[in-house]
């Protein structure tokens, strides 16, 4: 360009900026295509109200973007991701934030728009596709789709946008990544990645990326690239690649190629990433990408130590090695990293100790060593990382006291500690002897240690930027003035189990900002006081169960109670039950001495439906009827009003409780038929009407409506007839507890339909919950379905292991019949008990096949036969009880049979150990009744009797009255002769004579 030419431009510039500014204003036309745009979507909060024919400059409306000379629709900024609602566990304020409905075609009319962000909204329209029409605005050079819901193909009308500079598509997609893409030679920018419930995206090569020679951005998350066996030559071969995320891929296992050079990758993402064939190892490509910033490969199942080539990666400044399975103590190599600012190295199966080297990573700003088997104190080097803002070492076996120097730090520099995790450790001492000074500090995770001690105000003054504080289970004191007012405002405050009380303390009422708050068993001897539950309110947790607390609730609250989820549970609180307001989600008042009905609380002031999802008022003195207003409260989950004094029939309200999952009435003593309200509230997964005074049959619609049954508990109560065959429709069920009732007819042979009680579909997980349908993830334990079992002849309350219980009781009923063969199908089986019936037949050969079993009750039946020899296979066994039933021969031999007692085996017709009864050679057996403490054997106590009756009636006279004998050996004699003169014709009348006359 010559000099004549500059000066031209340089003209032409100067000229355009001296002219005056104007306002744009848009084009009608354009205008009315985003009315009808506006017109297919759905807006719940609104955001587009400037989008209407009386404000007239569309250039001014909510995300519009014009040119400012020629007035043409450029930019339309439409996305949800970024909303003030960026929770991630508030899905409903997230749904009522985004957009929804459908994209319509007439978007297409904007021939000028080059911008369109649509990414997290909710688009479920246009098939779950994304629109094809799409690939007509070739004046797109920004494309943004992410997180919009769109699933199915991505379609290759895409590839028509050449001029793309960027384009994210980031969703569930699924199916063959289009060739077309490839066209997109421009793009700088591409994600395709995403998650998809059905089958990731999948392509059997990636060429077609060679030719975008620009791309500085890759993301393939989510993708099967396992038959795309040249991917990496060809992503080596884009010389602007600087950032590649391959999270959750399946990646083929590539040979190490000789010449390798990716010159400008700073970014890799290998996250969760499988490899067909599987391997177990850090590529050793990797360690030759020199310009790597920051590497990320968590969850990739690699064993084995740490590779040493990490050493190479000397300009690495974060990196992520969390979620593998090392075994193996902290390397030298990683303390070489000079320029780390990230480490991750958290649940990596480490052990052993924390290295002093430690000291030479001092540009750490984050360190997060949690959830390993760490050993030993925190190295004193760690005093001289000084930018460190977080350091997580929870969930280890590290020791000792909080170093000082954690404190002290300020003495060398301005400390910038600001989040510090050290729970669930094996720490003692006084923890604020060090940590009182960390002014920056906002996290504070102590929890589950060893700390002791007296805490006190001079202790906290420094605090004071502390937002979280949670210290719970140590043997801490809080030791403060009854003025004491902190230098701090807490959002959770977590220290169960210290010692606060016996007072009330009033200092928490400062705590205006408080979200989550548990003070449970610390020693509170206390009312509440009034202006607490008004200080309070904002408290969205809280929990003061396991004190000592009393008084009437309802004389001090003003107002009805407001927070999401209360628990005073385990108190001495007393009177009628509190009155809620609609904001309460969970209650849980067990185990206190609240009395009356409960009409007031559940049917009073209720103008419209309550949103309680957990409600549990178990263990109190409540009494009368339950009260028939459950139609108030149609979000309930859980419901737990088991051991009070209810009386009456089952309210059918309550079968309008379509979400119910949890329902727990058991040691009550209400009566009736089994409840048919029951039939709608298909949801159910735990049932529990134990100990009451239920009469009738169990009605056959109970395994046809209720399939998604885990626990059905309905001992001791009086139901009759036969066990329904439809019971075995619950294909989920995992305890079935019939004992203690009036049952008879014969066990469903159908039992191996129960198929949650094989070993195949055995649940794998510890707990069972009782989850709400738009599920909110609570910070408690609410919503864990507990049960009392009679397991191994005690009870026991069931809860943080129930998920792993199998159990089938039978016991105490009048069941006639075999034991059905099929019932051996349930290898999955823990607990099986059908004694006190009227059973017979043999034991089922197939019972060794049950190897899961540690119990089995078939006592007090009438079974016959021999023990099968099968049942010695039962490794898991702890108890047996086969007494008391017409079994015979010898009992098997076993490492676990002859543990047993002697009275496990007794009041049948066996020999061998554990009884002392050997058995004979020529295979003759005998009876072993041993004794039973809680038995009488009345045949041999009648027997002995008689024997003592008649020798008093015959034989005594005989011996007392000389005349009387005289006369009854002469019968005999008589007798004796004429039976010998039937017999041979030759008697023997010296002998006969002389035996009477001796007598």
């Amino acid at each position: 360009m010559n000099s004549s030419s500059i000066y031209i431009l340089v003209f032409v510039q100067l000229w355009l900026l001296s002219l005056p500014c104007r306002e744009s204003v848009c084009i009608p036309s354009e205008r009315e295509t985003l009315l009808k745009f506006k017109n297919n979507l759905i807006d719940p909060s609104n955001r587009l109200w400037s989008w209407n024919q009386n404000n007239t400059n569309c250039c001014h409306w909510y995300g519009v973007l014009c040119h400012s000379v020629t007035s043409h629709v450029l930019q339309l900024h439409l996305n949800s991701s970024h909303s003030p609602f960026n929770d991630d566990h508030d899905w409903e304020s997230y749904r009522r934030w985004s957009f929804g409905g459908e994209i319509s075609p007439c978007l297409a009319d904007l021939k000028h728009l080059n911008y369109l962000d649509l990414s997290g909204n909710i688009f479920f329209g246009a098939g779950m596709s994304i629109p094809s029409f799409l690939g007509t605005m070739t004046s797109l050079t920004h494309l943004d789709l992410s997180l919009t819901g769109f699933m199915g193909k991505i379609p290759p009308q895409i590839g028509n946008l050449s001029k793309l500079r960027y384009l994210d598509l980031s969703n569930g997609f699924m199916g063959k990544i289009p060739s077309q893409i490839g066209n997109l030679s421009n793009l700088v920018y591409l994600g395709l990645g995403g998650h998809s419930v059905v089958e990731p995206l999948f392509a059997e090569n990636v060429e077609w990326v060679s030719s975008m020679w620009k791309l500085e951005y890759l993301h393939l998350s989510n993708a099967n690239l396992s038959k795309a066996f040249h991917w990496l030559h060809t992503l080596q071969s884009l010389p602007s690649l600087t950032r590649l995320y391959l999270s959750n891929c399946t990646l083929p296992h590539y040979n190490e190629p000789s010449l390798l050079n990716f010159s400008s990758l700073q970014t890799l993402h290998l996250s969760v990433t499988s490899y067909s064939p599987a391997i177990s190892f850090v590529p050793k490509w990797i360690f030759k990408l020199k310009k790597l910033v920051s590497l990320q490969l968590p969850g990739n199942e690699i064993q084995g130590p740490i590779p040493g080539g990490i050493r190479n990666l000397t300009l690495l400044q974060n990196l992520d090695l969390s979620e593998n399975s090392f075994s193996s103590s902290i390397p030298d190599c990683l303390y070489g990293l000079h320029r780390l600012k990230s480490l991750d190295l958290s649940s990596s199966n480490l052990h052993g100790t924390i290295s002093d080297a430690l000291e030479n990573l001092t540009s750490l700003v984050e360190l997060d060593l949690s959830y390993n088997q760490l050993e030993g104190t925190i190295p004193t080097s760690l005093g001289n990382l000084t930018s460190l803002v977080e350091l997580d070492l929870s969930h280890n076996q590290l020791e000792g006291t909080i170093p000082t120097f954690l404190g002290n730090l300020r003495n060398l520099r301005e400390i910038n500690l600001k989040y510090l995790y050290l729970s669930f450790n094996k720490f003692s001492g006084n923890p604020f002897e060090s940590l009182g000074s960390l002014s920056k500090l906002s996290y504070l995770y102590i929890d589950g240690n060893n700390f002791q001690g007296v805490v006190k105000e001079d202790d906290l003054a420094n605090l004071t930027s502390l937002e979280r504080f949670f210290a719970s289970e140590n043997n801490l004191t809080l030791k403060v003035g009854s003025n004491w007012l902190p230098s701090f405002q807490l959002t959770n405050l977590d220290v169960r189990s210290w010692q606060l009380g016996p007072s009330f303390p009033s200092w928490i009422q400062s705590q205006n900002k408080l979200t989550y708050l548990d003070m449970s068993n610390t020693g509170i001897i206390d009312s509440i006081p009034t202006q607490m539950w008004e200080a309070l309110s904002q408290v969205l947790h809280f929990n003061l169960s396991h004190n000592h607390i009393h008084g009437e609730l309802v004389t001090t609250l003003k107002n009805p109670i407001s927070n999401q989820i209360v628990d005073l549970s385990t108190n001495h609180l007393r009177g009628k039950l509190p009155y809620l307001s609609n904001a309460v989600y969970g209650l849980d008042l067990s185990t206190n001495s609240f009395s009356e009905s409960m009409q007031d609380f559940l049917c009073n002031n209720q103008d419209k439906p309550m949103q309680l999802q957990f409600l549990n008022l178990a263990s109190n003195n409540l009494s009368g009827e339950i009260p028939d207003c459950w139609i108030n409260w149609p979000f309930l989950v859980e419901v737990n009003l088991q051991s009070n004094h209810f009386v009456g029939n089952f309210p059918p309200s309550m079968g309008s409780l379509a979400d119910l999952q949890s329902l727990q009435i058991r040691n009550n003593t209400l009566s009736g038929i089994f409840p048919t309200s029951l039939k709608k509230t298909g949801q159910l997964i735990s049932l529990d009407l134990g100990e009451n005074n239920l009469s009738g049959s169990i009605p056959p619609w109970v395994g046809e409506k209720l399939s998604n049954m885990k626990i059905l508990r309905l001992i001791s109560n009086s139901f009759s007839g036969h066990i329904p065959n439809e019971i075995c429709q619950m294909s989920l069920l995992q305890v079935l507890d019939l004992a203690k009732n009036n049952l008879s007819g014969n066990i469903p042979s159908c039992f191996s339909n129960l198929s949650a009680m094989t070993l195949v579909n055995r649940s794998t997980y510890p707990r069972i919950y009782s989850q709400p349908p738009n599920y909110t993830e609570y910070i408690s334990g609410l919503g864990m379905v507990s049960v009392l079992l009679w397991l191994k002849g005690r009870g026991d309350e069931y809860r943080n292991i129930l998920g792993l219980v199998t159990s089938i009781d039978l016991s105490s009923n009048k069941l006639l019949g075999q034991i059905p063969r099929e019932i051996t199908d349930l290898n999955g089986l823990h607990f099986l008990n059908l004694s006190h019936n009227q059973l017979i037949g043999p034991i089922p050969e197939g019972i060794g096949n049950m190897g899961s079993l540690q119990s089995i009750d078939f006592s007090r039946n009438q079974l016959s036969g021999e023990i099968p020899p099968t049942i010695s296979n039962l490794s898991f066994l702890s108890m047996l009880d086969l007494s008391y039933n017409h079994l015979k021969g010898k009992i098997p031999t076993g490492t676990q049979l002859q543990t047993f007692e002697a009275s496990n085996f007794i009041g049948n017709n066996l020999c061998g150990p554990p009884l002392p009864i050997n058995c004979s050679s020529n295979g003759k057996t005998h009876s072993y009744e041993g004794s039973d403490e809680h038995e009488v054997n009345w045949f041999y106590v009648s027997a002995s009797i008689g024997f003592v009756v008649g020798f008093l009636i015959v034989i005594a006279p005989l011996l007392i009255c000389r005349s009387w004998r005289y006369a009854y050996f002469h019968f005999l004699d008589h007798v004796w002769f004429k039976l010998q003169s039937f017999r041979s014709g030759v008697f023997l009348p010296k002998l006969c004579k002389c035996w009477s006359t001796n007598g």
